[in-house]
């Protein structure tokens, strides 16, 4: 009796189940959601091949430490990077002299109190210092931007999908909005102040294009400044930022499959030495 009563709870809640199932599909059938920009314009990104991608990837530091020269002298005057300590470039491959250059030439200065008088004030910054932000708070940071807030760029390649490649294809995908679009979807005009860009989720971004011409930013190490080549070293940069033990998490993660490789044949091994004498 007992089991006839589960069976019939059972066959219920799977009937339930297989109703509302329908009827979602038929809805989604007859009453089709209607078609909007974002969905038929929306472009994402193609996979731009860096060093570190793959399971045995490495960063190429030079292209990181030109990644660095566009963030220092296009994006870090909207851009904070607050994960980031001075002391961390290092890892691109800069002397401990060089990082303390870098620490105490930056534009923007650390907030400090005066300890005589107890007003606030700024410092030089040092190594272990992170990077300062550019702008006192949001309030200041939303008025210096028509009210749109620049996010924090520390881990902006893992905060996005596809982060590496969505941040090229967004610094190189600004366009003059198509006019099909706007035929079709009035609403979906660019408004003021806002600029077209397919790559962004709602087509239209606060953002100017930050990288408008060749050789905006000229390279220390001679390589030509195109706008794809700073757009494909400052994401190689900022993938670094999100990610700046990726060569290590890498490298144990291999030492990890050779371990367990080793480990399967020594049990295969002792598998077939303790049941040789065993009929199977």
């Amino acid at each position: 009796m007992v089991r006839l009563i589960s069976i019939l709870v059972g066959a219920a809640f799977v009937g339930v189940l297989a109703i509302a199932l329908f009827g979602t599909v038929a809805t989604a059938i007859s009453d089709p959601a209607p078609e909007t920009a974002e969905a038929i314009y929306h472009q994402h990104p193609e996979d731009i091949g860096l060093a570190s991608n793959g399971f045995f990837g490495r960063f190429d530091r030079r292209q990181l430490q030109r990644g660095f020269q566009v963030y220092k002298e296009v994006c870090s005057a909207c851009h904070s990077l607050k994960f980031v300590a001075f002391r961390d470039l290092t890892d691109l491959g800069y002397s401990e002299p060089e990082v303390k250059a870098i620490a105490s030439q930056w534009a923007i200065e650390q907030p400090s109190v005066n300890p005589e008088t107890g007003e606030a004030t700024t410092r030089k910054n040092i190594p272990s210092d992170r990077f300062p932000s550019p702008f006192a708070n949001e309030v200041a940071a939303r008025a210096a931007n028509n009210n749109a807030l620049p996010p924090d760029l520390s881990l902006m390649a893992k905060a996005r999908h596809d982060g590496t490649n969505y941040i090229h294809a967004l610094l190189m995908g600004y366009r003059t909005q198509p006019a099909e679009l706007v035929r079709k979807f009035p609403g979906a005009k660019t408004p003021t102040g806002l600029h077209y860009n397919p790559w962004f989720a709602n087509l239209n971004i606060a953002m100017p294009p930050p990288l408008t011409s060749d050789g905006q930013v000229p390279y220390a190490d001679g390589t030509r400044a195109t706008k794809d080549q700073m757009a494909r070293d400052v994401a190689a940069f900022l993938t670094w930022t999100a990610e700046p033990k990726l060569e290590r998490r890498h490298a144990a993660g291999l030492a990890s499959v050779v371990f367990l490789l080793i480990f399967c044949f020594l049990a295969w091994g002792a598998y077939q030495n303790v049941w040789r004498d065993v009929k199977h």
